[in-house]
């Protein structure tokens, strides 16, 4: 039995790791700004937690660790998007998406690794995305968050002096949950990009309801938990957005790339 301390545990990918490492006998500690949202989570350690606030992703780890004892593993999950156009994003937009998706999850990933080392072992899942690599157009600080938290990521690679203590990336690409409709899109009054915009997100919410799954990142977080040796990133989603757009940009020189987004993307 593995105990797993994972944030965003009520909805969508974190939900979908939660309830897969319960169904097989895993301990499972979820995070949630709000408790009620895990009430229906039968089995699952409920912890409020905010990530724009240090001091409650503090005492949420500590008071979390002092319940489990340890923690096996830690799952760094929860997210928010945003969508509009870049150039017209508000200080406050940029800094939330960045707090949210790097600080907030630094935070706890030192925390983590803290405690873990005390042990001689663990793992830390750095759940980012494929967007750091293959940006989505008008989720600027949305993608630059995430690529920064992967950098940030291989860096702990290349550092950490103990190799029991692991941390992985995981990279995925679109995946159906609903986290679009819990996206503030931004009415956009520039008449330069209302057609791009509009083009953009019918795109995005296509590809969304199109897409596997979290059941699918789910099965790929648990054979992570399970590996002796985890891969340092793995990306999942369905095959053209997970294996074959980052294997073909790869080689492309960046003049290319950008022409192949707004292609994509149809714009």
């Amino acid at each position: 039995m593995k105990k797993v301390f994972i944030t965003g545990g009520s909805s969508g990918i974190g939900l979908a790791i939660a309830q897969s490492l319960i169904a097989r006998g895993d301990e499972v500690w979820g995070t949630s700004r709000n408790l009620i949202r895990l009430e229906h989570l039968q089995k699952v350690h409920p912890v409020r937690l905010d990530l724009s606030d240090s001091r409650s992703i503090d005492e949420a780890f500590k008071g979390a660790l002092a319940n489990a004892g340890y923690f096996d593993v830690v799952i760094n999950n929860a997210g928010s998007g945003h969508f509009g156009v870049a150039e017209h994003l508000s200080d406050a937009v940029i800094e939330s998406q960045f707090q949210i998706l790097v600080f907030g999850h630094l935070q706890l990933t030192r925390l983590a690794i803290a405690a873990m080392r005390a042990r001689g072992r663990g793992l830390i899942i750095n759940v980012t995305s494929l967007a750091s690599r293959l940006p989505v157009p008008f989720m600027a600080a949305y993608n630059a968050a995430k690529a920064a938290m992967a950098a940030y990521t291989m860096s702990m690679q290349l550092e950490l002096p103990d190799s029991n203590v692991r941390i992985v990336d995981l990279q995925p690409a679109d995946i159906l949950t609903s986290f679009n409709d819990a996206v503030p899109k931004r009415e956009e009054h520039d008449p330069r990009y209302k057609e791009r915009v509009a083009k953009t997100w019918a795109a995005v919410d296509r590809n969304m309801k199109n897409a596997p799954p979290p059941d699918l990142v789910a099965k790929r977080a648990l054979e992570l938990i399970d590996s002796l040796n985890p891969p340092p990133r793995i990306t999942v989603g369905d095959p053209f957005q997970s294996k074959v757009a980052p294997f073909i940009f790869r080689f492309l020189p960046q003049r290319v790339r950008v022409w192949g987004l707004k292609m994509y993307y149809g714009i």
